[in-house]
């Protein structure tokens, strides 16, 4: 049973912050984009979304819901997600920082 009754979402959220080094914002935008899309098809993946900030084009966030915790980990096994990182490195200020949340309202419709 998901979230309040909910039976599809389960409250399982991640944030991913992510900063490109300077002059490489566009190339990881790019990359970024292609990850939303592979990443969208998943098994699981409620939502991928990609948001850059307003006032800094460097910096990224991916904010993200899953159904279960075991979509979210093939998802950081998966292929694409892999490639990402690797082909990405050289492009990031520094690691990405992904952290977990969990639901604690009901969740808007």
């Amino acid at each position: 049973m998901g979230v309040r009754g909910d039976p599809v979402r389960t409250g399982l959220t991640v944030i991913a912050y992510i900063t490109a080094k300077v002059n490489c914002q566009e190339e990881l935008r790019g990359a970024l984009l292609d990850l939303v899309a592979q990443t969208r098809k998943e098994n699981g993946c409620i939502n991928y979304d990609l948001h850059q900030s307003q006032e800094n084009k460097s910096k990224f966030v991916i904010y993200e819901n899953w159904n279960k915790v075991a979509d979210l980990d093939a998802h950081a096994k998966s292929a694409h997600l892999q490639a990402f990182t690797k082909n990405t490195a050289h492009l990031l200020e520094s690691r990405a920082e992904i952290t977990k949340w969990s639901t604690v309202s009901e969740l808007s419709r």
